[in-house]
């Protein structure tokens, strides 16, 4: 029945992302120019996403190599492993990988190409509809939404039963043996999620530099030569890889749910009958089910006429998504989770789900506080402007490091309170599931939420394509809009991405925690119960942790001033080398500065990539080692608690930078938006031109380190669950 429930839904929203699909690709593509401007953003988002793929994939297949040589010839098995076969153990690890990364590869190309197709659309149903183009736009991104959660449960939900079919190992097991899924959906997304960070705003610190502020020339003017590129930097940044990230979140989530589900399960065999231990394995998968039907509801409901503000439109879509994602989660609970020996356990977790998407919608809240310019902080930074680009970049760097503090009390509430419910349910050591479940319920409104986000996109490449294609005013003033409305979903998803990062932090500790007691070998020593930062070795680790997330931001930041660089110098070759570009009388060469942006990302996104993959499986091999050489004693630490110490500290590190760099950068972003509405002087004013340095500042921040650094938070935390026996 369970496996009926989660495959049933997963078709349902396939279904309707396959009927939302052909409604928005059945809608008037506009005018010959509009099409024309669309072709070129389309050829060259296409361009980008196979050249990045084809990389990745060069990489994917050479660290499943690595991952079953380690497995197969070096580590030496453990009394506790899953599978006694090494071969059929690292084979397995290594099929969960390799599907894990193609499913990703899969879910950014999916946002990626829906996106491209939906923006002309939008444009062109914003000549007589301003709901007709919020449609349209939310629409097309409900397609990528809905398939890219339907794709993650369908990836864990489908390995889950074809191992169980085989019967290589115990059921209770089956969640360590697919971890690796998560592993290798994080690992492609991270490449994902930097490639198109770095390639999207390359592009647009180039054309806004010389465009707007040197040539004085509005955004999106058919002038500039970068402007073809900052536009498929939309796609292959904010769609692709929001995709790529979104689906790792929901894959690595559920596997670390499913481990804590196992040892709830084994711990409290006895309070389950023989035909509900199925279910509780499954609870995680079964609640992001019903949470794919709220997301369904909460896009149909999205409308709005003329007059009134979309972002109320879509806030109302949310609420209904939220709504129903707590009815589902009652359900689940009620059916999955319900024992005589425990009548009210199911309560104590469905309170936990609500806590989860209480959490989610304060992160919402808070993100709009941070980064909206109707609130004091974006104000802020809108006042400082009126002294120069100094002032304004100090107080856009307090806004951002005062943005962590709100969020980092929100998560201690959320942890906090979601295990003690699980403690106190009735089961024995329930609380970790608590938090798992908590998690879970911040994950119900991951379809809503994506859609939203590629929303974002969307609109802005619809408000380009209408000002390079010379549509009437009125026609920009609508999507002018909704290109402002899908700033604020893309700071506001953004928020929710770091959040569930944050609340799921804990869940993937824990499940690292509880997979390395599980390949523990007794005969070895006492298992490892906690980490103890008293010990040198972990501190080392802990601090290696901290370092690396610096390190990757630095890297990260850098990558897209270089490859800016390189699109600064072509722009200024084009416009001296061809003055007829400025007057109008000749067309500019984007395809080179496509072609530029393109080799530059690729090569800047593997070094960063690579350091984040690399360093825990050196610390941990390193630091076993070490422990083997000091004989094993008690004072000293295995690898497995070094990696421990790195993942616990570079994950609170990393949540706090990306809060900072995140919320910083968005707020850059609309206090220049804030002056354009013509406070402090307005467009032209140096408070504007002080604020657009601001913005420049935040782009790298906001659209490349913050969001990659999400990934990076989940990265450690699934490479550390699949290469935890090698530390042992």
């Amino acid at each position: 029945m369970e496996y009926a429930v989660i495959f049933g839904l997963i078709i349902v929203a396939l279904g309707f992302a396959a009927f939302l699909a052909r409604n928005v690709l059945a809608l008037d593509t506009g005018t010959e120019g509009m099409r024309k401007i669309s072709d070129a953003i389309k050829e060259g988002a296409e361009a980008f996403l196979r050249r990045q793929n084809t990389t990745i994939a060069y990489l994917a297949v050479a660290l499943a190599a690595l991952i079953f040589i380690l497995y197969a010839f070096v580590r030496t098995p453990g009394m506790n492993d899953p599978v006694k076969d090494p071969r059929t153990l690292a084979f397995v690890t290594v099929i969960s990988f390799l599907l894990g990364a193609a499913c990703s590869v899969a879910s950014g190309y999916i946002g990626m190409w829906i996106s491209i197709r939906t923006n002309i659309r939008t444009a062109s149903a914003a000549l007589t509809s301003l709901n007709g183009a919020l449609q349209a736009a939310l629409r097309g991104g409900a397609v990528a939404g809905l398939l890219v959660v339907a794709l993650s449960l369908l990836g864990v939900a489908g390995l889950f039963a074809i191992v169980s079919l085989l019967k290589i190992t115990e059921m209770s097991k089956i969640p360590l043996l697919i971890a690796g899924y998560g592993f290798g959906a994080s690992f492609v997304a991270l490449f994902a999620q930097l490639g198109g960070g770095i390639y999207t705003k390359a592009a647009d610190v180039g054309a806004d530099l010389v465009g707007k502020v040197e040539a004085g020339i509005p955004e999106d003017d058919p002038r500039n030569p970068a402007v073809i590129a900052d536009l498929v930097g939309d796609n292959v940044g904010d769609c692709a890889g929001r995709g790529a990230d979104l689906f790792e979140s929901m894959a690595a989530e559920n596997i670390g749910a499913l481990i804590l589900a196992s040892s709830l399960l084994m711990t409290n065999i006895t309070a389950f009958e023989k035909s509900q231990q199925l279910g509780v394995l499954l609870y995680p998968l079964v609640v992001g089910a019903f949470g794919l039907l709220a997301s369904i509801v909460g896009v149909m409901v999205v409308r709005t006429d003329e007059k009134s503000d979309p972002m109320k439109a879509l806030n109302r879509g949310f609420y209904v998504t939220c709504l129903l994602a707590t009815a589902g989660f009652f359900v689940a609970s009620k059916w999955l989770l319900a024992s005589t020996a425990a009548p009210n356990a199911y309560l104590s977790f469905f309170a936990c789900g609500v806590v989860g998407i209480l959490t989610s919608l304060a992160f919402v809240f808070i993100t709009q506080y941070y980064t909206e310019y109707r609130y004091r902080p974006v104000k802020s930074i809108a006042d400082a402007s009126q002294t120069g680009p100094a002032t304004n970049v100090i107080m856009g760097i307090a806004v951002g490091l005062e943005s962590t503090a709100i969020p980092v009390v929100v998560i201690a509430i959320a942890v906090l309170t979601s295990y003690y419910l699980g403690m106190n349910s009735g089961f024995a050591k329930a609380g970790l599931f608590g938090t798992a479940a908590a998690t879970m319920g911040m994950l119900g409104t991951a379809g809503y939420i994506l859609a939203m986000d590629t929303f974002g996109p969307i609109t802005d490449n619809a408000g380009g394509i209408v000002e390079m294609s010379e549509q009437p005013d009125e026609v920009r003033e609508k999507t002018d809009r909704l290109d402002a409305v899908g700033n604020t979903t893309k700071a506001l998803t953004k928020g929710y991405a770091v959040g569930s990062a944050a609340l799921a932090a804990f869940l993937l500790f824990s499940a690292y925690m509880d997979e390395v007691r599980s390949y523990w070998p007794f005969a070895y020593g006492p298992t490892l119960e906690r980490i103890d930062l008293a010990k040198p070795e972990v501190f080392i680790g802990g601090m290696v942790g901290a370092m690396l997330v610096m390190l990757f931001a630095s890297l990260a930041i850098k990558a897209v001033g270089a490859v800016a660089q390189d699109v600064i110098t072509e722009v200024r070759r084009q416009f001296r080398s061809n003055p007829g570009i400025m007057k109008g009388t000749s067309k500019p060469d984007y395809g080179h500065c496509v072609d530029i942006v393109t080799r530059g990302a690729l090569k800047q996104m593997v070094l960063p990539g690579a350091l984040v993959v690399l360093t825990p499986i050196i610390v941990g091999i390193v630091f076993r080692q070490v422990y083997l050489s000091q004989g094993m004693t008690a004072n000293s630490a295995t690898g497995a608690e070094v990696v421990g110490g790195l993942l616990l500290i570079g994950t609170i590190v990393g949540i706090l930078m990306a809060l900072f760099l995140n919320n910083g950068g968005g707020a850059w972003d609309n206090a220049k938006k804030y002056i354009e509405t013509g406070a402090h002087g307005g467009k032209r004013s140096d408070a504007h031109k002080a604020a657009v340095v601001g913005d420049t500042v935040g782009d790298p921040f906001k659209d490349t380190a913050g969001p990659s650094l999400h990934v990076l938070i989940k990265l450690l935390a699934t490479i550390t669950l699949v290469m935890a026996p090698l530390f042992i």
